[in-house]
């Protein structure tokens, strides 16, 4: 019995001696000129999943030096050709339809989360009349309206959250600004029923949905995991929350729900009224899962930013300062003065800190499309065959000197005389939701490009100037070992975001107020 679990073993280490040898021989023989260079990986199948799952941009970063822009790295059996620079950009995110497809890559990770028959489980065409649905919230109108009300729900957290009461105090900032990130967002593009809706209960739904964005369900959404199976239920429970508003709405004489005695349109009621050009109603379960896509999408980037912004404003109390000295500069002494959205263009230095940060911790560091047909890429005699994944990496650029002096320096004061849109350039297009800036040419694409570029990248900016804004009026903020150092990052999730737990020390300006 034991020699033939000794033989057993010894077999196994064979087999897999082997296979290394072959898979290391088959890197060495020549390539067609046709085939962009191929990272180096000792184990086949695995390839390159380890060193990129640790630090995707370090790795990106290594890949550029050695092979150039455009490089092919085995991901799990998976052939994913980087192609990094602005040109990259371009080539990847301004693909047209028949070349690459989002929906292939996208579609089974994000359809257990979202839902069917939105997003990426649809046709381009009816993903974007959705996206043309819900700039309801965008409009200017509606940006107006949300300030005070993001306002609003950033003073209620800090008075009565218990992580802030007190004069003085230490918290876990990521956890605080995902759960202030998550009102904000609630209440501003979702409406007031739906903000009542967000208490403890619903956000440990969102959790367990959310656990859905895991890095193995790219590869197996479908697998009977526990937290995918808590996913599902989570879906199933969180979208009978939104039906249910939904018949209640459609049960009454209005779609809209009472705030404070008046009407308030708000999300849902435009939906219910929308209709798609082949004249069909939106059906009450994509509205739900609509509403689902709406409070989560943005959540992440938005909460990831507005930690790395404490952080870095912790870490540097001269440049928080500023932002203070700013706001009694152009807002006037009054702490009890409401903002308001013409109060943000007034800010240049608060708009400075949100793009630097933006700039050096984009929240997703890989994006990507699925090959469909053989694409020569310009100015080179590669062709990318759709046996490959197509990958765009734009903060290689945003941490590229070639763009950005001294790029691992955060310094709001580098956009002091540069504007996001003159290097976007003006390229107008519409991709079916109105007309936009494609923007793939840029070195700076903190929200993407091309037609999946994020369409509440306003909303973004508005929200985080919002809270900061207010968080910097009341608070003083300082690292808790003193030092300028913040956390590295964690890219265990597919969105990057600090290390957990993230704690920075706050006081309050006026302890009066209490």
């Amino acid at each position: 019995m034991v020699d033939t679990a000794v033989r057993g073993a010894l077999y196994l280490v064979v087999a897999v001696l082997t296979s290394i040898f072959i898979n290391v021989i088959r890197q060495h023989l020549p390539r067609p000129k046709s085939e962009p260079p191929l990272v180096f990986h000792w184990l086949p199948i695995i390839g390159n999943a380890i060193e990129y799952g640790t630090d995707p941009f370090d790795f990106y970063r290594r890949c550029r030096a050695k092979h150039g822009d455009i490089f092919t790295f085995v991901l799990l059996g998976k052939h994913m050709t980087v192609c990094l620079g602005p040109e990259g950009n371009e080539f990847v995110l301004n693909g047209r339809i028949s070349d690459v497809n989002a929906e292939e890559i996208y579609g089974p990770l994000t359809t257990p989360v979202f839902g069917s028959d939105i997003i990426y489980d649809c046709p381009n065409a009816k993903l974007m009349e959705q996206k043309k649905f819900v700039k309801f919230g965008l409009t200017q109108q509606a940006l107006e309206a949300h300030v005070p009300l993001i306002e609003k729900e950033v003073l209620s957290y800090l008075a009565s959250n218990p992580k802030f009461q007190g004069a003085r105090g230490r918290v876990n900032v990521s956890a605080a600004m995902s759960e202030i990130t998550i009102f904000t967002a609630g209440r501003a593009l979702q409406g007031a029923e739906v903000r009542k809706k967000l208490t403890a209960d619903f956000a440990e739904l969102y959790h367990d949905l959310d656990m859905g964005f895991q890095p193995i369900n790219f590869l197996m959404p479908w697998a009977p995991l526990p937290q995918n199976r808590r996913r599902d239920a989570a879906h199933l429970k969180m979208r009978s929350v939104y039906m249910d508003l939904i018949n209640d709405r459609r049960k009454s004489a209005s779609h809209k729900v009472i705030v404070e005695g008046n009407e308030e349109p708000d999300m849902i009621s435009n939906l219910m009224n929308c209709v798609y050009k082949n004249g069909q109603a939106i059906p009450d379960k994509e509205i739900a899962n609509m509403m689902i896509t709406l409070l989560m999408g943005g959540q992440h980037s938005s909460s990831s930013a507005s930690a790395w912004i404490m952080l870095r404003l912790a870490s540097q109390p001269s440049i928080a300062e500023e932002l203070y000295d700013e706001q009694l500069r152009h807002l006037g002494p009054d702490p009890g003065r409401a903002f308001s959205l013409s109060d943000l263009s007034r800010l240049p230095l608060l708009s400075n800190v949100i793009k630097e940060t933006l700039r050096v911790h984009s929240s997703i560091h890989t994006l990507m499309r699925k090959v469909m047909r053989p694409i020569p890429v310009p100015n080179s005699d590669y062709v990318i065959t759709p046996d490959k994944v197509l990958v765009s990496s734009p903060i290689v650029s945003h941490m590229s000197s070639e763009h950005f002096p001294n790029p691992e320096i955060w310094d709001p004061h580098r956009w002091d005389d540069h504007d996001v849109e003159d290097m976007a350039g003006d390229d107008i297009v519409d991709y079916g939701y109105g007309a936009t800036s494609k923007g793939t040419k840029s070195p700076y694409l903190p929200f993407g490009a091309g037609r999946h570029r994020c369409i509440g990248e306003k909303f973004a900016y508005l929200n985080l100037s919002t809270i900061i804004l207010t968080i910097i009026r009341n608070m003083k903020l300082k690292t808790v070992d003193g030092t300028s150092s913040v956390p590295p990052t964690d890219y265990t999730s597919l969105f990057s975001r600090p290390v957990q737990s993230a704690e920075i020390l706050w006081e309050r300006r006026r302890p009066e107020y209490l």
